[in-house]
């Protein structure tokens, strides 16, 4: 029998190690302690010699482990570690995995709460060089003897630039590099990291994994690619069995036990139900994002229109070549940027929220908002401007989004 596709293997991922009592679902464990009939295994758990148990739900519950086969699966890795969000695994990645006089080398296009913890990282004396990742040379001049790791994300929120990850993956495979990939707005569903190189692969579950708006959630995923056996920053007290897991091994006992930043049973559950429609929902909010973009992009009242999918976007090449869909993430600029909220108040569909990845089409200005402490110097250089409107495309009908947003520019 032929390898199963994305969608049957990822739907029943949680079941190859067996479901108590016949369910369908995994259950919800809620059990924060757990007991064992030997105080020799309780050794072996807290020492790393007895697989597949548990003894406080901070470092994993039986809900959040089959969460974790489930991404493992989808990302095509070697093991998952969840998070209580997205910004909790990221930042385990970096604090676990860097200290003080190493140098990180990052897209200057990031999340805005990744760019302020860049800012945390440097007070704790990691120094971060943020660049053009849309450029390898622009990576490859960043690169210093004290470097360790690259980071990107596949589409930058909220402009929509895509970094030239295959070149990068292979400069990373030339120097040795920790080549971090974070795939929130793509997913597995659309784009596996694994494929250009990266060695961890970072995903924020409460967008476009979980895809309901109702759970936060976050995962790091291992591909198996990275060689830690040469990387300098494992603790001597994980550096045991197979160099393999010892990546993870250490994001886990650093960044979920001694951070603290877990995912509950409760949290892990409703995102792994929801990540059963993954392929269903991003076709659909890939194909009718695409058919907005193209009406805004046409559109007398629009100046510009960032979508990855559309044939003008600067990095459509790449985007064609790698993904399978240009996602929900979107932007567009009015010509007169004093009608942006105007306009926005008059769509009478799209809901004006914060967040990504709903299954509700979700509208913000961004300047005055999630990059509104980010200063317009910051703004400017990540190509944000003032007027600029996200656009996180949800299930709606396309003619439906499209008749809304054309009364709206039109005033009404």
């Amino acid at each position: 029998m032929p390898e199963p596709g994305f969608t049957t293997s990822s739907l029943h991922s949680d079941r190859q190690f067996g479901v108590e009592h016949g369910g369908l679902h995994k259950p919800i464990h809620t059990s924060v302690q757990y007991g064992f009939e030997k105080v020799e295994d309780l050794i072996g758990v807290f020492q790393g010699t007895l697989k597949g148990s548990f003894n406080y739900a901070r470092q994993g519950t039986p809900t959040t482990a089959a969460l974790e086969s489930k991404i493992t699966r989808m990302e095509g890795g070697t093991g998952t570690i969840c998070f209580a969000s997205g910004m909790a695994a990221v930042t385990a990645t970096f604090l676990t995995l860097l200290k003080a006089g190493d140098h990180l080398v990052c897209s200057q296009y990031v999340f805005g709460n990744t760019n302020s913890l860049l800012g945390t990282m440097g007070d704790l004396g990691i120094a971060v060089s943020k660049v053009d990742a849309t450029s390898v040379e622009a990576v490859r001049a960043a690169i210093r003897p004290e470097t360790r790791m690259v980071f990107v994300e596949t589409i930058a929120n909220p402009r929509t630039q895509v970094p030239d990850l295959e070149a990068i993956g292979q400069l990373c495979r030339e120097r040795g590099l920790l080549y971090v990939v974070d795939n929130t707005v793509t997913s597995p569903g659309l784009f596996l990291p694994k494929g250009v190189g990266a060695g961890l692969v970072i995903n924020s579950l409460s967008k476009s994994i979980a895809g309901h708006g109702a759970a936060l959630g976050g995962a790091v995923t291992d591909t198996g690619l990275f060689d830690w056996s040469g990387y300098p920053n494992i603790a001597a007290a994980y550096r045991k069995g197979d160099a393999k897991g010892w990546g993870l091994q250490q994001i886990r006992k650093k960044g979920l036990r001694d951070m603290g930043g877990s995912l509950s049973s409760e949290q892990a559950h409703s995102i792994s139900v929801g990540s059963e429609t993954l392929s269903l929902r991003l076709n659909q909010c890939s194909e009718t994002a695409l058919a907005l973009a193209h009406f805004l992009e046409a559109h007398p009242a629009v100046g510009k229109v960032h979508y990855p999918a559309l044939e003008s976007h600067p990095q459509y090449p790449i985007v064609k070549k790698l993904f399978r869909g240009g996602s929900w993430l979107m932007a567009f600029e009015l010509r007169d940027e004093a009608q942006v909220l105007p306009v926005l108040n008059r769509l009478r569909i799209p809901i004006k929220a914060t967040g990504l990845g709903d299954t509700r089409t979700l509208v913000i200005p961004v300047a005055p908002t999630i990059f509104w402490e980010a200063g317009r110097e910051v703004r400017a250089q990540m190509g944000i401007a003032e007027g600029l409107v996200r656009v996180s495309v949800g299930l709606e009908d396309p003619e439906d989004l499209i008749a809304d947003f054309d009364q709206a520019l039109a005033g009404g």
